[in-house]
């Protein structure tokens, strides 16, 4: 079978779907595919801080009613280490801007929702998709949707199939230039049925390694433990991991963590990789199939929307002029605000995790720059704008 678009987008996770809900509004026609099952991507559990210009946008665009009832505001959060918290006010110090929990999943489920009820076209399970022509002007992609193979002829092919997809790996390997870095610890998160200890995000550096309390809702925590690469979730009981957590956000005035029924948990590597350039022809990346940052500074679904931001808008550029200017300078304009945001989560891990052979003279300059942050206006200042998110370009 054959059908025609003006923009195919690979993946229906942040990236892709929040590219269609926007083209979407400029009347700009565009089906998305996505080799998992709705139920699988509606529940996968991954970030849940959302910039404030995340948030504008969700309202901007229509699709933060749930947002708005259901989103937990902060505007502040908590560095902790040798025993004591320290609150960074990130609204004071941002001129009112904050952050937002609400899910991942959740900014998901909204768009699928709006894409289905405006009749936009998106499709699930399909199998072996294929990039074609990206260098020409009129590229396609072929896929299967288990009954039949298709063709879907259009103008620009957004990539936003994350890491492991397809579509990076359809530009030729001369092009690209890969950064990428390995870091020496892992993340152990949990889900826990059980109401937060703190009613702010709590980043605690401790001799034992970093831990962070957070949520999802009123009734549900998040929690992470640093580990050892290669570390697997069956080396973790419910009781070990509840114990190491309690040690580690321990503070001297006697702060007690609860605890409760874990109903999930994972492993994940720390890694940073950028790809440049994020476009080729008529081939866009977008999201984590061009970059991945450390969940230390809450920026991967954040950047993802700041990509498909600026992409929609030089789409848009595009059909309404004939212009190519704002779609050449794609890649320029999404790379500054990817190193920024790779710069920022890399000072927080490297502030706040526990590093293999780390001497003392390592160990107490943590301490000096979690005292620096915590007590100078000005880099606390720096600190909360990084994390607030800088306004969308």
């Amino acid at each position: 079978m054959k059908a025609t678009t003006q923009v195919a987008i690979i993946g229906a996770g942040p990236a892709g779907l929040f590219l269609g809900h926007l083209l979407g509004l400029e009347g700009i026609d565009s089906i998305i595919v996505e080799n998992r099952s709705r139920e699988y991507v509606e529940h996968r559990v991954r970030a849940g801080v959302l910039e404030q210009g995340t948030v504008d946008l969700m309202v901007q665009t229509g699709v933060a009613g749930r947002l708005a009832r259901e989103g937990l505001v902060h505007h502040g959060i908590e560095l902790r280490f040798n025993g004591s918290g320290h609150r960074i006010p990130l609204s004071d110090l941002t001129g009112g801007r904050a952050i937002t929990i609400y899910g991942q999943q959740e900014v998901v489920k909204d768009l699928i929702a709006s894409r289905i009820a405006g009749g936009g076209a998106i499709q699930f399970e399909v199998e072996d998709v294929q990039l074609s022509g990206i260098d020409g002007t009129r590229p396609s992609i072929r896929f299967s949707d288990g009954a039949s193979d298709m063709t879907v002829d259009c103008d620009f092919i957004a990539g936003c199939d994350g890491f492991h997809g397809t579509s990076r790996g359809t530009i030729p390997e001369a092009v690209l230039r890969t950064y990428d870095y390995e870091f020496p610890f892992s993340w152990l998160g949990i889900l826990a049925a059980v109401a937060p200890s703190a009613n702010e995000l709590v980043y605690a550096r401790h001799e034992l390694g970093f831990a962070l309390h957070s949520l999802r809702s009123p009734t549900v925590s998040r929690l992470y433990l640093q580990v050892d690469p290669g570390t697997e979730v069956g080396d973790w009981s419910d009781d070990r991991i509840w114990a190491e957590l309690r040690a580690r956000l321990a503070t001297r005035d006697g702060w007690l963590l609860r605890d409760g029924p874990v109903i999930e948990k994972n492993v994940a590597a720390m890694r940073s990789f950028v790809v440049e350039p994020m476009q080729f022809g008529r081939l866009f990346l977008a999201g984590d199939a061009a970059h991945i940052v450390p969940a230390t500074g809450a920026k991967g679904l954040n950047l993802a929307v700041a990509d498909v931001y600026v992409l929609a808008r030089a789409i848009v550029a595009w059909y309404r002029t004939g212009s190519s200017t704002l779609l050449d300078a794609y890649s320029e304009t999404c790379l500054r605000r990817v190193w920024r945001a790779q710069e920022f989560s890399n000072y927080m891990s490297a502030m706040l995790h526990r590093y293999p052979g780390t001497d003392r003279f390592r160990d107490r300059l943590q301490v000096a720059r979690l005292d620096a942050v915590t007590t100078s206006d000005e880099a606390a200042r720096a600190l909360a704008s990084n994390y607030v998110g800088l306004p969308l370009p």
